[in-house]
């Protein structure tokens, strides 16, 4: 991501942003058009621990699903009818090219008839195939260790992460996330979660029940 905000941006507001968003496609229709793709994707976010418990906790807003940054062009193109806005910090770029693309990591795919947004796409960094924590880079993983399958073969990101990342703004439905997954871990995968909040959250409120 570069420093500087590219020109061509515009910021839609709330409503704008929900009307956008309220066809999002479901992680087995995103699937089913990456079969076969040899780039370690998966599902992120909220839909990721619906597929680690096995069942639909909540209602979803949208559906976001994280690829190495190198393979978002063989992303894109699998889905050749949308077109790719890129978003950052409340800016939106409309069918974004590479300086757009520079400076944010999240990509909206957009279906122009409709003008509504399908699904989110993070272009995650990474070292060949190590995935690259961007909120510590330091927090460097295999990507065998973190992405996981469900019995249908959808990947997904594993919950451990999910959590983490959710911990930067715990908004209510991060708060209930955690509670909702939390039991359901066990305890390395609590020991890892601990262990990651300390390193990139020191003193956070969810520390004590990851770590108890």
């Amino acid at each position: 991501m570069t420093d500087t905000e590219p020109p061509g941006g515009a910021r839609p507001d709330d409503g704008e942003i929900a009307e956008g968003w309220a066809e999002p496609w479901r992680p087995e229709q995103v699937a089913a058009r990456l079969a076969g793709l040899e780039a370690p994707w998966c599902v992120a976010a909220g839909w990721a621990l619906d597929l680690f418990l096995g069942r639909e906790g909540r209602p979803h807003g949208d559906l976001e699903i994280a690829v190495p940054a190198a393979a978002f062009e063989e992303v894109r193109g699998r889905f050749p009818e949308l077109e790719f806005d890129a978003v950052g910090s409340g800016t939106v770029w409309p069918a974004a090219g590479p300086a757009a693309l520079a400076a944010t990591h999240q990509t909206w795919a957009r279906e122009p008839a409709s003008g509504r947004w399908r699904f989110d796409v993070f272009r995650e960094p990474h070292d060949g195939a190590t995935w690259i924590c961007r909120r510590d880079r330091s927090l460097r993983l295999p990507y065998a260790e973190v992405v996981e399958r469900t019995a249908a073969g959808i990947p997904y990101l594993r919950p451990e992460l999910v959590l983490l990342f959710k911990a930067k703004a715990t908004r209510p439905k991060d708060r209930a996330d955690f509670d909702r997954v939390l039991p359901h871990l066990s305890p390395d995968r609590r020991r890892a979660l601990a262990g990651w909040l300390a390193r990139v959250h020191p003193g956070h409120p969810w520390l004590e029940r990851a770590a108890g």
